[in-house]
């Protein structure tokens, strides 16, 4: 399943497909669900194509998430990370 406002391809959701979820990040923590795809392929394609468009509000990172649900998936990109340490281990 594709949920979007750009046309690529339409096709049937998968009964156990697990989401990915295309997201705006703006400061602050605001997030804004752009797309939902069941396929990585297509997903990351689309996630590339809008972060090459122009935007009519170029504010926010476009952000691709795995997760079961929107609420996993806005959780996911609300987690602060730690860049990896520097030198041997």
């Amino acid at each position: 399943m594709k949920v979007c406002s750009l046309t690529f391809i339409h096709f049937q959701k998968r009964p156990s497909a697990v989401p990915y979820f295309i997201y705006r990040v703006k400061p602050f923590f605001q997030f804004e669900k752009l797309c939902e795809f069941d396929d990585f392929k297509l997903a990351s394609t689309h996630a590339k194509a809008l972060r090459l468009a122009p935007a009519p509000d170029p504010v926010g990172k476009i952000k691709l998430m795995f997760a079961q649900s929107e609420q996993q998936a806005e959780d996911l990109l609300s987690q602060v990370r730690t860049s990896a340490p520097l030198g041997d281990d």
